[in-house]
């Protein structure tokens, strides 16, 4: 057994904690004046790392740290991995205080993937699902807006899935149907399909597990990447077929839409595609 093998495993491990905000978001720094860098969204279990004046910074599954403040985590249980489990498939789910819509308002509004404990599911109403939230609280959730055991998807199914969210904002270090920036948006197109990519296009388009791909020889679910040269990423988006693809992206417009590869704007800023391997 290797030195470093063994300070690895003597090492402390670091706190877990869970988010309780539907999408936090992660700063550069311990203030919310600077920059977000990413989001994490409700009921995440992050690893906590350092904290310093009311924040904490974090580890998200995908290896991405940002700070957040405290009051958005809640620390010391991990939250929806065991026991059943079900996952929001709808772009947003209304989270109700009791198996009513009309009672009172949303406890909550959880967007797309987040993933929440079941308690019960009614024999005498199989129309909610009451579930534990991350602060222990009870709610209840329209089975229509669940899924449990979601599967891989297959490219056309991802493609499908894509523009379900043609419309919505872009919002810069966005992960969530909240609002997508363009990395968000593709990795979370790729984690549906079962494949989790680095978070920034940059490091994505370096990544080892995408193989280039020559533009003639482009295919449907293939990713693309504009920018000034391969060091220099600043946009990504996933071919869907006929010279189009779906991206999140403020030109023009900010949005998740539609463009046509071939435009000039776009053929000129093209650097590189990539395939999943």
């Amino acid at each position: 057994m290797t030195l470093l093998l063994v300070i690895a495993m003597l090492a402390p491990t670091p706190p877990e904690a869970a988010v309780l905000r539907p999408a936090a978001n992660m700063y550069s720094a311990a203030t919310a004046d600077t920059d977000v860098v990413s989001q994490a969204i409700y009921g995440t279990n992050v690893a906590c790392l350092a904290e310093q004046d009311g924040f904490v910074q974090v580890r998200t599954p995908d290896t991405y740290t940002g700070w957040m403040p405290a009051a958005w985590l809640r620390r010391g249980r991990a939250y929806a991995i065991q026991g059943r489990v079900a996952q929001v498939n709808s772009l947003f789910a209304s989270l109700y205080r009791e198996p009513d819509v009309t009672k009172h308002q949303p406890a909550l509004t959880v967007p797309f993937e987040t993933r929440l404990e079941v308690v019960a599911e009614p024999e005498d109403n199989q129309r909610w699902i009451q579930v534990r939230l991350v602060d222990d609280r009870l709610a209840w959730v329209q089975r229509g807006d669940v899924v449990f055991e979601p599967q891989p998807l297959s490219i056309a199914a991802a493609l499908e899935l894509a523009q379900r969210f043609l419309g919505l904002p872009y919002r810069w270090g966005g992960t969530s149907s909240f609002g997508f920036d363009c990395s968000g948006f593709v990795q979370m197109l790729c984690r549906r399909r079962g494949v989790t990519i680095p978070r920034d296009a940059k490091p994505q388009a370096h990544w080892e597990g995408l193989a280039a791909v020559a533009r003639e020889d482009l295919k449907p679910g293939d990713l693309l990447y504009f920018g000034r040269s391969l060091d220099r990423i600043t946009h990504t988006g996933m071919y869907i077929g006929d010279g189009l693809f779906i991206s999140a992206t403020t030109y023009e417009r900010p949005m998740v839409r539609i463009d046509n590869l071939n435009e000039a704007h776009w053929t000129k800023i093209l650097v590189c595609a990539r395939r999943l391997k």
